[in-house]
């Protein structure tokens, strides 16, 4: 099993920054595909970004590029999200995602393993 938390969502104002962290335990972390999803009420989960095992090639949705950076700390077991010029649009929960299995890095039927996600808002 490998169990995920994330933290640092809260309350910003548009074009404010939020930096978010998902600490991982149990099974090997550094094996692990990293992604972070969000997903609003009545709405499909969405991909954000994703990092490779090596944390060597990153991957972003189009509404992520250029504003989110996503990183991990494979020593801390510790994947991060810094999140730069919020938008109110951004606003829903975020989530944290290991995926071991293969396919497409932004199809969330690929993750397997979840945490209980994070609350961003941005206000106007």
């Amino acid at each position: 099993q490998v169990q995920l938390v994330e933290s640092g969502g809260g309350l910003v104002q548009a074009g404010g920054s939020l930096k978010l962290s998902c600490a991982a335990s149990g099974r090997t972390f550094s094996s692990y595909v990293m992604g972070w999803f969000r997903q609003a009420p009545g709405k499909e989960r969405e991909f954000v970004a994703a990092i490779s095992w090596r944390g060597t090639n990153t991957y972003y949705a189009d509404s992520a590029k250029g504003r989110f950076t996503i990183s991990r700390d494979n020593a801390k077991n510790t994947v991060y999200l810094q999140m730069n010029s919020l938008k109110p649009e951004d606003t829903t929960v975020y989530y944290c995602a290991a995926k071991t299995l293969g396919g497409v890095i932004s199809d969330v039927g690929t993750y397997n393993y979840w945490g209980q996600g994070t609350q961003v808002t941005v206000s106007s």
